[in-house]
């Protein structure tokens, strides 16, 4: 029990901002384990996002709530997937070999790619979650928790692309079947929450991205790395919420 609970306290520590014992570090064994709770962290985040919408809400009008509910998730994660993202559009948009985009990717400058992807990106978000006027509340916790499960098949389908050492090595390694199972219970649980279950059609878009983009990251890095997985996640959460959008306007 007490394992256990050192690998979640790890995945928090390693995923977000969010304050653990002193016990807690971030040895290589507790990291492959701490993959497990990946979709876990989304709800966790989902939730603390939600919480601000809802209180903010009260005092602000709808589109500023949702957009420090966007901030506080931005906040609580210490911008880790976005980094990932912008790296990604960096990396792919500048190199055209492997060690060319690797390199740009690990570098922690952001570059023209970058940024354009973040402000589209943002812009998306924030727009698609102000025409979701429809159980945001619940449409927020599941977007963070689907994207995440979705980044984990990408852990699991794909191997590790870089050779040197590094956390992110420890954390994509060996990412097992049954992680990738845990993941999908939790991470698809939130749509339960919701008052129709048309609702799982929403998560056949963000999957074909995610099958696309795995695809796209093996032809030209020959797998996956951190950085992919981050950019997954950001990616499938917009089209999740776009894919409920649509459903909601036909359906």
């Amino acid at each position: 029990m007490k394992k256990e609970l050192t690998i979640f306290l790890t995945a928090i520590m390693f995923f977000t901002r969010i304050p653990c014992p002193k016990w807690i570090d971030h040895s290589g064994d507790i990291l492959q384990k701490c993959t497990k709770y990946f979709s876990m962290i989304g709800v966790i985040v989902g939730c603390f996002g939600a919480l601000v919408f809802w209180v903010a809400s009260y005092i602000l009008p709808l589109n500023i709530s949702i957009l420090l509910s966007y901030v506080s998730t931005i906040w609580i994660t210490g911008a880790f997937h976005e980094d990932g993202f912008a790296d990604v559009c960096d990396g792919f948009g500048g190199g055209w070999t492997k060690d060319k985009i690797l390199a740009i990717m690990k570098d922690s400058l952001v570059g023209t790619y970058g940024i354009v992807g973040l402000i589209c990106l943002f812009t998306l978000k924030l727009f698609s979650l102000f025409e979701i006027s429809n159980q945001l509340i619940i449409t927020i916790i599941a977007g963070h928790s689907v994207s995440r499960c979705l980044a984990a098949f990408i852990l699991y389908l794909y191997p590790y692309a870089r050779t040197e050492n590094s956390k992110s090595i420890a954390v994509a390694n060996n990412f097992k079947l049954t992680y990738l199972i845990f993941n999908i219970v939790i991470g698809f649980s939130p749509l339960l929450l919701f008052k129709t279950y048309w609702v799982f059609l929403a998560i056949i878009p963000p999957f074909i991205a995610m099958l696309l983009l795995g695809r796209f990251f093996k032809k030209w890095i020959g797998g996956q790395t951190g950085d992919c997985a981050g950019a997954t996640q950001q990616i499938t959460e917009v089209i999740f919420y776009l894919s409920l959008l649509v459903l909601w306007r036909y359906i």
